[in-house]
């Protein structure tokens, strides 16, 4: 019997896990360790943020789901991995520590054969002083959690307005390395429009304030859209959504302080400024989860096998580079650790060899730029890729991984609400090929025009409307899960 465990039951970790107890059957074991109880789908959170959906809309119940399929469950966070055993005990393992009330504090040894590290990010919201829900002075939307608590914060505003006093929303990233543009994007236009069914739309001044070097960067270099013959840049298509809502931008800032009703940020000029407002949600950077590793001897060779930002090392070209020598050959295909071949990662918890958009510094050497997402349906295509390669070596006797997808040849697709309402609400519904720009195979653009789209309409948030239930359904693992795509 082959036992496989997966840290993180995120969108990548409950895909790659569902898929391979579906595979394997009972004859092999598999093993998720999440901190979570519930499946949150993330990107339905910007809904609860503004109090369009609650936290039972977007989340289930974890144990009911692993117990009907045979899916070993803990509760608990990964503290460290032990690729080589310990000095009596040969076998690789993990040590978890348990998040459960009623194990609370618990720590535990789990053996392995093949480990995937789904872990996701943390939440970084300590890079900049002030930030975030719990320690600091702005909301967020990056767990369900977060987004209630910011919906209840946005309520009091609109009541402000409601009763004519004038308010400064602030919206956007964090931090000069966030990533996560998308969310910080969608949750602008869902919160103006809130604010405009509300009837105190005059009374709010929205300004969205971005590390990107200009809108409809989104950490993929920009994109270009080919519709009706025409070829327009991403850079067009989001400002003039910008412009018509009426939603101030600032772009290329580092956020590096935020106290309360006021932000403080540098420009990629190298000025520093500072904003007001009465109501902010900066997105985060992230960072890995902090996973430590050890070797036989006991010896700490976490700077082997994780990458200095925390998120483990795979097949990727890590040698550093000058910008235009980069390409997509430099990223992963395999998604296995170089070192420890029966180790894996999956989305965001995969060390990105390099910047997809150009990497700048201000003159006083501050980075200030969008680092790569991971997130969505990416995350999905990797996780069960890796599956794969996992089944067919533990079924096959696979000596090497036998799945590839390499986001320099993987498509995305993403639908950003610009609002939720059945017959008033917008979305912006993109495509893009591939995801990693080309630009030996694409060299106008980096990507190919016939698969690469933008539009934005009531038709999207219909769409995201289902996709919504759609996903939910394929998560619980209800009759013909399989058949819905990643």
């Amino acid at each position: 019997m082959a036992k496989v465990v997966i840290m993180g039951a995120g969108v990548s970790g409950h895909t790659a896990c569902s898929f391979l107890k579906k595979w394997l059957g009972d004859e092999h074991e598999v093993v998720v360790v999440t901190p979570n109880s519930k499946w949150n789908w993330i990107p339905s959170n910007i809904w609860v943020g503004v109090g369009q959906m609650s936290s039972e809309d977007v989340t289930f119940d974890l144990k009911p789901i692993y117990d009907k399929v045979g899916i070993s469950y803990k509760q608990a966070k990964a503290i460290s991995i032990h690729p080589e055993g310990g000095e009596k005990d040969t076998s690789a393992y993990i040590t978890i520590e348990y998040t459960k009330e009623s194990r609370k504090g618990e720590t535990e040894i789990i053996t392995y054969d093949y480990l995937i590290n789904a872990t996701g990010p943390k939440l970084n919201f300590a890079a900049t002083e002030g930030l975030g829900p719990d320690a600091g002075h702005t909301v967020s939307v990056c767990t369900h959690e977060h987004a209630t608590h910011a919906a209840n914060e946005l309520a009091k505003v609109i009541e402000k307005m409601k009763k004519g006093e004038k308010q400064k929303l602030l919206i956007g990233t964090g931090h000069g390395m966030c990533t996560c543009q998308g969310a910080a994007f969608e949750y602008t236009f869902n919160v103006e429009h809130e604010i405009d069914r509300a009837g105190v739309r005059d009374k709010a001044d929205i300004t969205y304030i971005s590390n990107e070097y200009e809108l409809g960067d989104f950490g993929v270099g920009g994109m270009h859209i080919k519709k009706g013959g025409y070829i327009t840049s991403g850079k067009v298509f989001t400002e003039s959504l910008f412009t018509e809502r009426g939603v101030n931008w600032i772009t290329r800032a580092h956020v590096n302080k935020v106290e309360k009703g006021k932000v403080y940020y540098e420009t990629l000029d190298g000025q520093n400024h500072e904003i007001e407002f009465d109501f902010a949600m900066l997105i985060p950077p992230f960072s890995g989860v902090g996973l430590k590793a050890y070797n036989k001897d006991g010896e700490d060779i976490t700077d082997t096998i994780f990458a200095p930002n925390g998120f483990l090392k795979v097949d990727a070209d890590y040698t550093p580079k000058a910008y235009e020598e980069w390409s997509i050959e430099d990223w992963p295909k395999t998604y296995q650790n170089p070192t420890y071949k029966n180790i894996f990662a999956t989305g965001i918890a995969f060390a990105p060899p390099h910047l997809i958009s150009k990497p700048m510094k201000s003159p006083n050497g501050t980075p200030i730029n969008p680092t790569p997402p991971r997130t969505g349906m990416p995350s999905g295509i990797i996780g069960k890729t890796v599956a794969k390669s996992i089944r067919d070596m533990i079924l096959d006797g696979a000596s090497e991984p036998t799945h590839k997808i390499s986001m320099g040849e993987m498509g995305a697709a993403c639908v950003a609400s610009a609002g939720k309402g059945i017959f008033n609400g917008t979305a912006a519904s993109l495509t893009m090929y591939p995801v990693v720009p080309d630009y030996n195979k694409y060299p106008d653009f980096g990507r190919d025009l016939c698969y690469t789209s933008g539009e934005i309409g009531l038709a999207g948030h219909w769409i995201k409307h289902i996709l919504h239930y759609m996903f939910l359904y394929k998560a619980k693992l209800k009759p013909g899960w399989t058949l819905i795509p990643e």
